[in-house]
């Protein structure tokens, strides 16, 4: 179950007229901010049971696992509150982007008020699945900015290819996957690496047959299997070509 609440909601007053107020600074404004409560419907044997799975997790479980369940259906929330409403800028979320993460146990009634028995509150560092990369984000960031660098099509391509797998779309992408690959190979080029070049080739096929079945139903096992390993795939040239050296000052690369 999905429990949705609004905190802090500033008092809405009306402006005189309709043409809003003038200001002479720029102050921070008060702002809403929402709970997302997931509270499973199988409950726990007993108290002990219940403390015993978080003292678990606490003690080097996995709680990510219980905090990627709660967020894929936030997400699916919001992919169905973006199609109701025809919304596209309404996004997916992820749990790096929560002010607070916690899991916990109670009656479901106080829980989705926000009143545990009992409940972790994670550090940063425990609410997402993160790699070691040697990659500056900040660095391409300031060269993308300076105009010495360009963002390419199948980045972005591929970026909603990944948050479709990850929120369980696999129809949605398997049809961009399929755009991002030829996005991909047409504008690396000769940048890729010849076999790693090769290898996507070779998805081309795969792939196609996922986004070909993902346009009549579901994408069979199979096809997905083969379709996730190929995003890997373009994600790790796209990486490759990130750690490259910088483009020299002057040049544009993209």
């Amino acid at each position: 179950m999905l429990v949705l609440t609004t905190l802090g909601a500033p008092e809405r007053r009306r402006l005189r007229g309709r043409r809003g107020a003038i200001v002479q600074e720029a102050g921070p404004q008060a702002v809403p901010t929402s709970r997302a409560t997931v509270v499973t419907p199988e409950p726990f044997a007993g108290r002990g049971e219940a403390e015993g799975w978080l003292t678990s997790l606490r003690a080097g479980g996995e709680p990510q696992d219980e905090v990627d369940a709660a967020v894929a259906i936030l997400n699916r929330a919001l992919h169905a509150h973006r199609a109701a409403r025809a919304d596209p800028h309404a996004r997916d979320v992820g749990a790096g982007q929560a002010l607070a993460v916690r899991i916990g146990f109670g009656s479901g009634e106080s829980v989705a008020e926000g009143r545990y028995d009992q409940a972790w509150e994670l550090p940063p560092a425990a609410r997402t699945r993160t790699r070691r990369s040697m990659e500056g984000p900040e660095e391409r960031f300031a060269v993308l900015l300076g105009g010495r660098d360009s963002i390419l099509v199948c980045e972005e391509l591929v970026l909603r290819a990944r948050a479709d797998l990850d929120a369980g779309r696999s129809r949605e992408a398997a049809l961009q996957a399929r755009v991002a690959l030829e996005s991909l190979l047409s504008e690396l080029g000769e940048e890729l690496e010849h076999g790693r070049r090769a290898a996507l080739e070779e998805d081309r096929q795969a792939v196609g047959d996922a986004a070909n079945s993902a346009l009549r139903g579901a994408v069979p096992a199979e096809l997905d299997e083969a379709l996730r390993a190929s995003v890997t795939k373009m994600e790790v040239a796209l990486r490759a070509r990130r750690l490259a050296p910088p483009p020299s000052p002057g040049a544009e690369r993209g």
